[in-house]
């Protein structure tokens, strides 16, 4: 026998679809408010650009290694120059930089390009990461010669000072003894490299290591950072304790001062390991450590009770049209 729909029931089905659809409104607006509500949920499918800021003593050229590894992955790079004058002039500088650059940054520092990306990233949301190659990575109030007093090197006794004359503005700049470059700064490196490297080296005006840091952007940007164990500029030791009270995803090879040019496959690896963690929802900023992201339990409790609710509704809706009309 065919069943036919009871008188009314029609209008009861159209009720129940009416229900069910706003049942199912909320339930996504449930699961998409959290998301909407912060920036820093939400997963960019655009590559970081990686900015490499080198230090004393050297120029960009330090980082081709690194950057012809980093384009052959499809990333785009930038190895701004660094003036070299002083921490607060060339952190304003490469800032200035980063301002011209649409998108997410990971931004890296060899050396005093450490001190200056740690100020030069703050307050730049765009800034995803840092990274730190045996480089300094001061607090505020920190400087790179107070750090050095606490972790002495060799770097100290390498070192000559003359005098320098520049529109109008004098000061002191520092060199590299030549026959101390390669023990103290690129041990690793030919000895024919290193003569080279002391003959183009730039020099750093005193001022860069003297300045104050007035802010420290690896207080909320998650950071790496690469030790060098055999450095003689930085001891390896501040090195361990910068990474450590940052909270920097660390690793330590077997290196001299200049990383990136001696191993810049292990450098790549670690500005990789940053450039990926950057396109990630909520990159971590310490690795001793896990965060508790309460969003993601508040979402998931949204989905249970907005499920609980539906599924109450639709089990009630049910019986309704189960029932015999009168």
């Amino acid at each position: 026998m065919a069943a036919f729909p009871v008188p009314g029931s029609r209008r009861r089905i159209r009720r129940t679809h009416v229900i069910a659809a706003g049942c199912a409104m909320v339930l996504c607006t449930t699961v998409a408010a959290p998301a909407a509500a912060d920036g820093d949920t939400t997963t960019t499918t655009t590559k970081p650009t990686i900015v490499l800021v080198h230090g004393a003593f050297a120029d960009a050229s330090s980082w081709n290694g690194v950057v012809e590894r980093l384009e052959r992955r499809g990333y785009t790079v930038i190895a701004p120059a660094n003036p070299l004058r002083g921490l607060d002039s060339d952190s304003a500088y490469i800032a200035s930089v980063l301002d011209s650059i649409k998108g997410p940054i990971v931004l890296a520092g060899h050396s005093y390009g450490g001190a200056v990306i740690s100020t030069a990233a703050a307050g730049n949301p765009r800034v995803k990461s840092l990274v730190y190659v045996s480089a300094l990575m001061p607090d505020v109030g920190e400087s790179g010669m107070s750090l050095a007093a606490r972790f002495p090197s060799e770097l100290g006794t390498a070192t000559k000072s003359v005098p320098y004359r520049a529109g109008g503005v004098s000061g002191t700049d520092l060199y590299l003894k030549p026959d101390r470059l390669h023990q103290v700064f690129a041990a690793d490196l030919p000895e024919s490299t290193t003569r080279l490297m002391a003959v183009t080296q730039r020099p750093v005006a005193t001022t860069a290591f003297s300045e104050q840091a007035k802010v420290a952007a690896w207080k909320h940007i998650p950071s790496w950072f690469l030790v060098a164990k055999q450095d003689k500029a930085i001891n390896p030791d501040q090195e361990r304790f910068e990474a450590k009270r940052a909270g920097s995803h660390t690793v330590e090879i077997s290196s001299s001062h200049v990383a990136m040019i001696a191993h810049p496959e292990a450098v790549s690896d670690l500005v990789l390991q940053a450039a990926t963690a950057a396109k990630s929802v909520r990159p971590s900023l310490a690795t001793t450590g896990s965060t508790h992201d309460g969003r993601a339990e508040t979402a998931l409790t949204g989905i249970s009770a907005t499920s609980l609710i539906a599924g109450a509704g639709a089990a009630f809706l049910g019986r309704r049209l189960r029932r015999p009309a009168p």
